[in-house]
């Protein structure tokens, strides 16, 4: 668990009533909205463990349906978010599951539209802060408390070493790093997380080695 104060187990400013089971459920959706890149048209959240059992009264349901809207913790049109998606056009379909998963606040987010979708499965590890545990199938641990890069690539010889390449170019550090892949000689997805800013120049420098598909940044900060 990725705890640096006593400020991250007391949780953020925030819309209550909980910080594991509210704030952290937004936090997820946010996630999940920053990956998607734009207003889904349809929403499919799914609660697991105590997230399924308690999630009217913590507003799990209200919260990440407001992450989803691109809500902070701290906005107070979080209670609101289900009347406001409605509104905005975007159905939203709530489930619960009693498949047992290895953290107790756990949700998996499916949006979409005509176009794309994008599935996020996230964990709330208390305090607000959470862990984002998969990425459209790619397996990953990560907390998105600094900025992160996430680059879909072709999974063959050499792409890190490009990646990496550009970053150095750049003199920016890298903090953690995760590859994870479906199976060899497909796609794979690197998740780097950085110490410092990453401009637009380096996300186009980073598209432009062969093999890249996708390049997006991600913060919560």
């Amino acid at each position: 668990m990725k705890y640096k104060s006593v400020f991250d187990i007391i949780g953020p400013v925030m819309v209550g009533p909980s910080s594991s089971h509210t704030a952290g459920a937004a936090r997820i959706g946010r996630v999940a909205r920053m990956m998607f890149g734009r207003q889904p048209k349809k929403a499919e959240i799914t609660f697991y463990g105590s997230f399924a059992k308690t999630y009217k009264g913590h507003g799990s349901d209200v919260a990440t349906v407001a992450g989803i809207l691109d809500f902070d913790t701290f906005d107070l049109r979080l209670k609101d978010s289900l009347q406001i998606a409605k509104d905005l056009g975007i159905k939203v379909e709530l489930r619960t599951s009693e498949v047992l998963t290895e953290h107790p606040n756990t949700s998996r987010i499916v949006l979409s539209d005509e176009e794309k979708q994008t599935e996020v499965v996230g964990v709330s590890i208390g305090g607000g802060k959470i862990e984002v545990i998969e990425i459209n199938g790619f397996a990953f641990q990560l907390g998105f408390d600094t900025p992160t890069l996430l680059v879909l690539h072709e999974d063959r010889f050499g792409m890190i070493a490009g990646v990496a390449k550009v970053l150095t170019q750049h003199r920016i550090n890298v903090g953690h790093m995760e590859v994870s892949r479906h199976t060899r000689g497909s796609r794979a997805l690197m998740a780097i997380e950085t110490d410092s800013a990453v401009s637009p120049q380096v996300l186009e420098e980073i598209r432009q080695i062969p093999g890249i598909l996708e390049v997006s940044l991600l913060s919560l900060q």
